[in-house]
């Protein structure tokens, strides 16, 4: 059955930035289609709630609270995982994010920080991770990256620079750890997570996006969390080093600050 190709049982999985939000829906489809599975973030109390959704499904958690705006703490998931369950096969690099900005208040170690926070993470993990997938037989490695990677709107520079460099990041680890680890990421669009209540709790800014957007919707956690599915089971074997746009059909920013002309 070609669902059969979906599942990922015996598989154990670290998916970062699991508290809430594309985390922790990724975190429990995971552990849906059979897999264990690391959670980590800040919160403590987010994350025990995920481990008990991950519980009924019949899988286990392992929770690691921890800032993982640290590539060391980052990481450290990875031996947190072979000691938890023995092995490591999946990483899901969800933690990240920046606030917008103008560009000219946009500092040099604003940038750094941002780059640190959602690229060197990523690629901490992802090393790290490497050699326990090499010894299970192979991997695979699912980055969240974001539309702005890839269009154009006032006050993203410092986020669309790095989300753009984890893309492009993702094509050129995909190349090194061929064939046995996989690396894909997915370019995510305006998502009803908490990141976006500031904007999504009023009901006009709302209605002007989803009617920016061809989807005419917001994005739900869940949708994102399939595509990870996909890309981190069997049916996304032939996939590597690519970048699937989750969007709603995005081709121009949904969201306008205001931001004036100089």
């Amino acid at each position: 059955m070609i669902l059969d190709r979906f599942r990922v049982s015996g598989k154990v999985a670290v998916v970062t930035g699991s508290g809430r939000g594309i985390g922790a829906a990724a975190a429990v489809a995971l552990a849906e289609a059979g897999a264990d599975v690391v959670v980590s973030s800040r919160t403590e109390p987010d994350l025990t709630a995920v481990a008990e959704r991950i519980a009924a499904t019949g899988r286990k958690a392992h929770v690691v609270p921890t800032d993982l705006s640290d590539p060391a703490a980052a990481a450290g998931l990875a031996t947190a995982a072979v000691e938890a369950f023995g092995r490591l096969d999946i990483v899901v690099n969800n933690v990240g994010g920046t606030y917008p900005r103008p560009l000219l208040e946009t500092t040099a170690e604003f940038l750094e920080e941002a780059f640190r926070f959602n690229v060197a993470t990523a690629h901490a993990l992802t090393t790290a991770a490497a050699p326990a997938m090499l010894e299970a037989g192979g991997g695979a490695v699912v980055n969240i990256s974001s539309n702005m990677g890839r269009i154009a709107g006032r006050g993203f520079a410092a986020y669309g620079t790095a989300k753009a460099a984890l893309a492009h990041y993702t094509r050129l680890a995909a190349f090194d750890l061929a064939p046995k680890i996989r690396v894909n990421a997915i370019a995510v669009g305006s998502v009803a997570t908490s990141a976006l209540d500031l904007v999504t709790g009023n009901p006009e800014i709302r209605e002007r996006m989803e009617s920016a957007t061809p989807l005419r919707r917001i994005g739900d956690p869940e949708d994102v969390a399939a595509a990870i599915l996909f890309l981190a089971s069997p049916a996304g074997a032939y996939v590597t080093g690519k970048v699937l746009e989750v969007d709603g059909g995005l081709q121009a920013p949904n969201l306008d600050l205001g931001l004036p002309d100089l």
